[in-house]
């Protein structure tokens, strides 16, 4: 329940009128500010992304029953304010990295310990000699086995903290921010251009997805409006992008659990994707082909046909890796009921993505909060209600079958199209504020974009699915093998660098 005295989200935005970006925008004070932390809490409002900003903090907040989306904000004097976390247990880790990064203090944060400041960055050296304290865990015949934050094969650091009985795993506890890279700072002062390609780069296998969220962020704050066409060859790179990664996710899935033929199977199709992206679009990942005003390479007559061939190997291929997969019951001995994540756990911390709608959480941006290419196309939110890894494995598989079909229709569309431009004429600059949500292959991302009047980013400020995803793989391990954890990491496949930022 929201504290006496103070107004809902939905009272609060009632007199308002959305911006460009379908986001009403709220400023708040202390209590209106604890009210819509408790709201979170009691799952009134679904908390988007929390970030600091030019002695305020904000905060993004989604009611999907009632399509509301708003941005609160707080004028922090002194940089303290009221802590989220102390109420709504996913804003902590958001709130321990923006102590790290800009120095606020969340008053009432329930984990003081540092975040992504490791003690070793230049101006903050003096924490380097006290070790991050792991919670502890208390029984009979418990160890501890460190693993990473160096790993095997070529991943991103991470530290995983086990503390187990014999194999069965009591508890883990993650340490990252090993790469992180101050992409929100260097966006600071950065022309258009630039910002652009430093947002594609947060997390190079969502580069798609985040050059997207950055071209809708700044088209709303400029009311910069796309061609038609522009807007067809972002929804075909977008899911060419997901087909890619969730192809590649269920191969590597099924090689953790020694099923190394499908995985080379899935390898095989990926590979595919990946040189027709790059036939088509120029880059295999089709990075820095959407920008602000539209994109930056169009396809014709030649590379729809290809497209379209592509869809048709991936059909004939995919369904002998399903029926690889259906066929295999020692495989499915290893992913069926391995690694739950609750539907609690999943509606508590808004987790995104094929671990949430695993769980039965149906949240897909492109649905509830659809925008162009997605107001236009028909496809269905896969979900599943196990939440285990054999669902996370269903839902990327009706995922891509979605995702084939979405192509089509937008090929269809293109095709139908009249020759056009791919990218609007430059708008004149002005001082103003967007943000965006789009749907990256591991669910919901967010990005927040404030510009000055000479056409540089004043402030950016991007939220990755994985933030909300991480904190579930510490709580499906409890209770599994330590042998289980590769294959369960998989299943959830989380960012570390858009994670750390």
């Amino acid at each position: 329940m929201t504290a006496p005295g103070t107004r809902s989200l939905q009272e609060l935005i009632r007199s308002k009128s959305p911006d460009a970006d379908g986001l009403v925008r709220l400023t708040v004070d202390e209590a209106g500010w604890r009210a819509l932390a408790m709201g979170c809490r009691d799952s009134l409002y679904t908390l988007s992304a929390l970030w600091h900003d030019d002695g305020t903090v904000r905060m993004a907040l989604l009611a999907p029953a009632s399509r509301l989306r708003a941005i609160a904000t707080l004028a922090t004097p002194g940089g303290a304010y009221p802590s989220v976390g102390q109420y709504h247990a996913p804003a902590i880790r958001l709130e321990r990295a923006m102590r790290d990064l800009h120095g606020t203090d969340p008053v009432g944060l329930p984990d003081p310990r540092p975040w992504l400041d490791h003690g070793v960055w230049p101006a903050k050296q003096n924490a380097a000699a006290s070790p991050y304290p792991f919670l502890a865990a208390e029984g009979d015949s418990l160890h501890q086995i460190p693993v990473g934050p160096v790993h095997a094969g070529i991943i991103e650091p991470g530290h995983f903290r086990f503390t187990a009985n014999g194999e069965a795993v009591v508890r883990l506890e993650e340490r990252l921010g090993y790469v992180h890279k101050g992409i929100e700072a260097l966006c600071t002062g950065a022309t258009i251009e630039r910002a652009a390609r430093l947002a594609a780069r947060i997390s190079g296998d969502s580069t798609a997805a985040y050059g997207f969220a950055f071209a809708l962020a700044v088209e709303a704050a400029w009311a910069w409006v796309p061609p038609t066409r522009a807007i067809l060859l972002r929804g075909i790179m977008a899911e060419l992008e997901r087909l890619s990664h969730h192809i590649n996710d269920v191969g590597a899935i099924c090689n953790d659990a020694s099923f190394v033929t499908i995985q080379a199977r899935c390898t095989l199709l990926r590979e595919d994707i990946l040189r027709t992206a790059s036939r088509c679009f120029g880059h295999r990942m089709m990075m820095d082909r959407i920008v602000p005003g539209g994109v930056t390479v169009d396809l014709h007559a030649d590379g729809i046909a290809t497209i379209r061939e592509l869809l048709q190997r991936l059909r004939s291929g995919f369904a002998g890796v399903i029926q690889a997969y259906d066929r295999s019951p020692t495989l499915q001995d290893r992913t069926v009921t391995t690694g739950v994540v609750t539907a609690e756990l999943a509606a508590r911390f808004s987790a995104g993505g094929y671990v949430g709608r695993a769980a039965g959480r149906t949240f897909d941006a492109r649905a509830a909060y659809p925008y162009p290419p997605y107001d236009n196309v028909a496809f269905k939110v896969a979900t599943r209600g196990a939440g285990d890894v054999d669902a996370r494995i269903g839902v990327r598989i009706e995922e891509i079958a979605q995702s084939s079909e979405i192509i089509r229709q937008l090929l269809d569309q293109l095709a139908e199209a009249s020759p056009g431009p791919i990218r609007a004429p430059e708008v004149a600059p002005c001082k103003a504020e967007g943000a965006a949500l789009v749907e990256a292959f591991r669910g919901d991302l967010f990005l927040s974009v404030r510009l000055d009047d000479q056409g540089r980013v004043a402030r950016l400020h991007a939220r990755d699915a994985s933030w909300f995803q991480w904190p579930l793989l510490e709580a499906a391990i409890e209770g599994n093998i330590v042998a289980d954890f590769p294959l369960l990491n998989k299943s959830f496949n989380c960012s570390y660098s858009g994670h750390d930022m």
